[in-house]
Order: C-alpha cells, then sequence, then structure tokens
C-alpha cells in the first residue's frame, strides 16, 4: 500500500485556498456538524493538529475547523487496520492475488500500455513486470482505487488508532498541504481505508515525493493517468533502493539449525549470500554471493518454503512493509513475464511460418 499524486488537472481555472473552503467545496455546509462531529471538534489532539498546520504552513484555522466539522470518522477502518489481508495464511494470501484473474489481467494491461512500460523500464531500470504487478496487486489494474474518502481515512487513523498514529497525523498534514498546494477539493479524493490514492495507490507523502508527470502535459495524475501512474512507481522504486538488473529472490534449501537465527530478522540485509552459507542457507541458483540477504519463510500445508531475499526484494517491501506482498508481487510478476514471453514466442514463430512472396 505502498507507504503510496491524484494531481487532478485543475490548477487553471480554480480559486485555491487563499478564498474561503466554503467556495472550494462542492460539497454542501449548510447543515451544522453532526453531534459526532462537534466531538471530534472539542478533542485536545485535533486542536493541537489545526494549531500547528496553522503554525507550520500558514493554514487559516476556521477554514480548518470548517473541514474538520464535515469529516467523518470510520470505525471500520480501525477493524480493517487491525485485520489487514497479511494476516491471512502465505498460501491463502498468495491465492487472493497469483491466480488467472490477475495474471491475464496484468498481460492485458502490459499489451495495453506497452510503449509506457517500456519508457519507464528503460529509464527507471524497473523491469515492466515488477511495475504490472504492483499496480494489480495495489488496484487489480486500475479498476478499484478505493471507497474511502481520504480525508476520512487519514483522519479516523491519525487520531482513533494509537498504535501509528504520528505516522497518519504525518500523512494527514501532507494531504493537506498536496490539497492546498494542487488546488483539489480535500474530499473529492478517494482511495484505500489506510489513505492511499491512485492507480498505484501511494500515500500523500510517497505522491510529493515521488509522484511524476510522466505523459508530459504539465500535471501529475496518478489517479487518471495511467503513463503518471506507470512513471511514479517506476521512479518511486528507484528512490526507494532498487538496483538495475538484479535479481529479486531465489529458493534456498536449508539445512541443520543455524538458519532459524536469521528467519526472524526482520527486513534488514543483514548477511551475505556467501554468509548466509555458514548458517546452513544455500541458494538453489547461481548468484552473486557478495549480495546482501535475507532469508524468508512461507508456511504451507506441507514443508515450509524457504527463500533468499535480495536487495530488490527489500525494495519491494518499502512498497508495503510485508514479506507476503513483496514475495506475491514478486510471483505475479513472474507468471505475467512468462505469459508474456510464451506469446511472444508463439507470434515470433507464427511470423517466420507465414509463407513469403
Amino acid at each position: 500500500m505502498i507507504n503510496h499524486v491524484l494531481f487532478v488537472n485543475i490548477r487553471k481555472n480554480i480559486v485555491m485556498f487563499a478564498l474561503p473552503l466554503s467556495m472550494f467545496f462542492t460539497f454542501s455546509i449548510c447543515h451544522a456538524a453532526n453531534a459526532g462531529n462537534e466531538s471530534f471538534l472539542s478533542r485536545p489532539e485535533l486542536n493541537s493538529f489545526i494549531d500547528e498546520m496553522v503554525e507550520k504552513h500558514g493554514f487559516d484555522k476556521s477554514q480548518l475547523i470548517d473541514v474538520f466539522s464535515h469529516v467523518q470518522l470510520k470505525p471500520n477502518i480501525i477493524k480493517a487496520m487491525v485485520r489487514p489481508a497479511e494476516s491471512k495464511p502465505w498460501t491463502e494470501y498468495r491465492a487472493m492475488f497469483v491466480n488467472p484473474l490477475r495474471i491475464n489481467g496484468g498481460v492485458e494491461f502490459w499489451r495495453a500500455n506497452a510503449g509506457i512500460l517500456a519508457l519507464a523500464s528503460k529509464t527507471y531500470g524497473v523491469p515492466e513486470s515488477i511495475i504490472v504487478a504492483i499496480i494489480g496487486v495495489e488496484t487489480q489494474y486500475g479498476k478499484n482505487t478505493g471507497s474511502y474518502r481520504v480525508i476520512d481515512a487519514l483522519s479516523t487513523l491519525a487520531f482513533d488508532y494509537p498504535r501509528r498514529a504520528e505516522f497518519f497525523r504525518g500523512e494527514l498534514e501532507k494531504f493537506l498541504i498536496l490539497t492546498r498546494d494542487e488546488g483539489i477539493e480535500p474530499f473529492s479524493l478517494k482511495g484505500s481505508y489506510a489513505g492511499a490514492m491512485g492507480i498505484g495507490q501511494f500515500m500523500p507523502g510517497s505522491c510529493l515525493s515521488y509522484a511524476l508527470d510522466f505523459d508530459g502535459n504539465g500535471h501529475r495524475d496518478i489517479n487518471h493517468s495511467m503513463a503518471d501512474a506507470i512513471g511514479s512507481v517506476a521512479n518511486y522504486f528507484i528512490g526507494h533502493g532498487w538496483l538495475p538488473g538484479q535479481p529479486v529472490a531465489l529458493r534456498a534449501h536449508v539445512t541443520g539449525e543455524r538458519y532459524l537465527e536469521l528467519v526472524n530478522m526482520g527486513f534488514n540485509l543483514t548477511h551475505t549470500v556467501d554468509e548466509m552459507r555458514e548458517f546452513g542457507v544455500t541458494p538453489s541458483e547461481l548468484v552473486d554471493d557478495s549480495q546482501q540477504a535475507m532469508l524468508i519463510r512461507l508456511e504451507t500445508k506441507g514443508e515450509p518454503e524457504y527463500w533468499i531475499g535480495l536487495n530488490n526484494f527489500k525494495a519491494i517491501t518499502e512498497y508495503n512493509r510485508s514479506k507476503f506482498y513483496a514475495m506475491t508481487v514478486y510471483l505475479l510478476s513472474r507468471e505475467i513475464q512468462a505469459v508474456m514471453n510464451a506469446q511472444s514466442i508463439n507470434m515470433s514463430g507464427q511470423a517466420t511460418s507465414m509463407p513469403t512472396k
């Protein structure tokens, strides 16, 4: 969900935040805030946040109060955060994304956007298959970008989810800056329950840092422009340490018991492939032994699977801090690439077998 701009092309003919927000929103503000919002507006932590936005970024306090009087806190978002998809067993999680629907959808998406994918891959060194798989896992190739108002999701998590409140307050801060500076109605943007937006599901902070105007029309729009979304995903990976031309992960064989010391090392690349051999971990194929790596164990109905995750595997976890997620993206990318390769060979064979005049 990628730690995950919808820069809508409305700059030229829109009044910015300098005018009253009542002129800026499309929804009606004639009715009074409901009791729930009145309670929300009285909370000290919200008022402290508003004061910080005024002091640090020059927002008008009365306008922010008006905004938050129309925010709807969503308790079901907290439930979703407590029970994310990554909490499912590995085999169930994998089946949600590495399946014929996503594979065939990825092939169709690749063919429909072949030119821009090739350009993004050439420019940033991120394989087309990885970009396609990310978008496939995140939004099923742009078909499901989320139904929550982003400001509702971020506000709920910023003030009702203590475990990660600091992070989401930071994202709420960036969201308000983003919408003000880009002339976007704050209540017009929808996304995931975690506040991620667009075809590639960028969080507001990632939007500000990595979203690109890849189609060259003067606006960064990862909500509607497939070119901007594709280029932005590739740019995100390069910004998070992707190494062009390097592998992502490979199967591993384990022996003895010392390998267990490597299983719970988190997302850190603490050992080289060569050093992992000393722990009884052997790669299933040739690889540069000097590469930094992590050991991944995936529980199955039979024996666990073991994988060696390399630098580019870690880069995928920067999009979503889950080994399940990163492995799913990688496996989906391989399946999509395999179909593309097979179709390319088939088309090439058909072409060469045709009679010539």
